[in-house]
């Protein structure tokens, strides 16, 4: 079985979009699923791209995904990669392109000048978390994820 991993290009906008459905799916987060893909992809694929995206291959066979962003560590004066989301289909996993997504970037943060690779992780899902200790990675503990959306977002943007 041959993995390769490439750049996403704008015709994989569809591919994408099911690959993001198919990871809240699993996360059991459906529900919280509102992109419509003309704006995913002006994001993805547009004059001002936030975010990169790549596909990862078994055979030449689309079957999962990482979409990142460059984040920034004042501490260490340097670019980090923020990995968003980590898919591979069910039937993929235990091929080793997981592994091979998560290298590719590591190999993007070396190749960058970055100081660091970061992603979360669902509390709950300890096969992800035993999977990626076992590649190296670190809880961080003492860090808890703050977020502002919604009406309070809004709210806290008309106190400017």
């Amino acid at each position: 079985m041959t993995i390769s991993i490439r750049p996403a290009a704008s015709a994989d906008l569809p591919l994408i979009a099911q690959f993001i459905r198919d990871l809240a799916e699993y996360e059991k987060l459906a529900h919280e699923i509102r992109f419509d893909e003309a704006t995913l992809g002006e994001k993805l694929f547009g004059p001002r791209p936030y975010a990169e995206v790549v596909i990862g291959e078994l055979d030449g066979t689309p079957k999962g995904f990482a979409l990142f962003f460059h984040n920034f560590s004042t501490f260490e004066g340097r670019p980090g990669i923020y990995l968003e989301d980590l898919f591979v289909h069910p039937d993929a996993r235990g091929s080793g392109l997981g592994k091979a997504l998560l290298a590719h970037l590591a190999k993007l943060c070396t190749t960058r000048d970055c100081a660091r690779l970061e992603w979360s992780v669902l509390d709950w899902n300890a096969p992800a978390i035993g999977f990626y200790q076992s590649l190296g990675a670190r809880l961080m503990d003492e860090w808890t994820v703050m977020r502002v959306d919604g009406d309070a977002l809004t709210g806290l943007a008309d106190l400017s």
